[in-house]
């Protein structure tokens, strides 16, 4: 039996890439999270990509998430970085504005 006989005739589910978020702990695949970036040069930003360069870190798209790894300091650890009020306020900002937070996880 050839290999593409043996693909066609049991293909492999695919892999869907798991994620933690760092407020609630909940483990999700990797699109249902946003992903907050501490980059190279220092600033944290929201990561719509999924792809920049620097240390990231996911949360639910809830907004009680937000407010709690801000409040806790849970962002902080997990991008190992003291991040400023400004930036924080912008973190908020940012999941007030879009249209998919809520208040459900």
């Amino acid at each position: 039996m050839s290999t593409a006989a043996r693909v066609a005739k049991n293909p492999k589910p695919r892999h869907i890439p798991q994620r933690t978020c760092v407020a609630c702990r909940r483990t999700m695949a990797k699109r249902e999270l946003v992903r907050v970036v501490r980059t190279p040069s220092g600033a944290v930003e929201v990561d719509t990509t999924g792809k920049k360069s620097g240390r990231g870190a996911y949360l639910c798209r809830a907004q009680e998430c937000w407010r709690l790894a801000l409040k806790k300091e849970r962002l902080d650890h997990a991008l190992k970085a003291k991040l400023t009020a400004e930036e924080k306020e912008a973190l908020l900002e940012y999941v007030r504005s879009s249209p998919i937070a809520g208040e459900d996880k």
